[in-house]
């Protein structure tokens, strides 16, 4: 059974925002690939919101067109991954008769463990579809589908919480992101994140 984490996110800012949850495409191996609004959820000030997730990914597809921040991510097919299991840590991507799926087959080279494989087939058209990983039945990361590449993505956690205006799947420009703070889930899994009346986080261990 997976693990279960959780981020307990307090609200003392003067505004009603929107709390977000999000991972940074940091060494993750697919050039291009952007953070989606992974956990979100709105908050009047004095208020709290609890997040909970468990380490179970998934390969994710959208037609979202252009990939570009703002577009919304909402995934059209989810299928369990674990890159832990050769059997389940790949998958190929298809287009046929008008419309796009996942289809089970092995990725270009050796798989190893530890990655996700996504092998996107001749048939793609470009700039119509975009794909990616999620986790905890949530789209992480995705980038834009092309034809004829082979997709390895190393997945390695590390979280950010942040407040604002999301929609949940929005594709972020992360580098416009200025009141963020990382959350490390370092030998704990609950953790508390809160916002004072400045805008500044307090990440601390424990629930609040």
């Amino acid at each position: 059974m997976s693990t279960n984490y959780s981020l307990t996110v307090v609200n003392n800012s003067t505004q009603y925002q929107d709390l977000c949850v999000y991972q940074k495409a940091v060494d993750l191996g697919v050039p291009d690939a952007m953070s989606l609004a992974w956990l979100t959820a709105p908050a009047w000030p004095g208020t709290t919101v609890r997040f909970n997730w468990t380490l179970d990914y998934s390969f994710v597809w959208s037609q979202t067109g252009s990939l570009q921040p703002g577009v919304t991510f909402q995934a059209q097919q989810t299928l369990p991954a674990d890159p832990d299991n050769l059997n389940n840590n790949q998958v190929q991507f298809d287009f046929r008769d008008g419309a796009f799926r996942f289809v089970p087959g092995s990725a270009a080279g050796t798989p190893e463990l530890g990655n996700l494989y996504v092998r996107e087939l001749s048939t793609i058209p470009n700039a119509s579809a975009t794909v990616g990983i999620g986790m905890s039945n949530a789209g992480v990361f995705a980038v834009q589908a092309q034809p004829n590449m082979n997709l390895v993505f190393r997945p390695h956690p590390e979280y950010w919480v942040t407040a604002g205006t999301f929609e949940p799947g929005e594709v972020l420009d992360v580098e416009q992101i200025t009141n963020e703070a990382p959350v490390p889930y370092d030998g704990t899994f609950d953790m508390v994140a809160t916002l004072d009346s400045t805008n500044l986080w307090k990440i601390t261990t424990g629930s609040a």
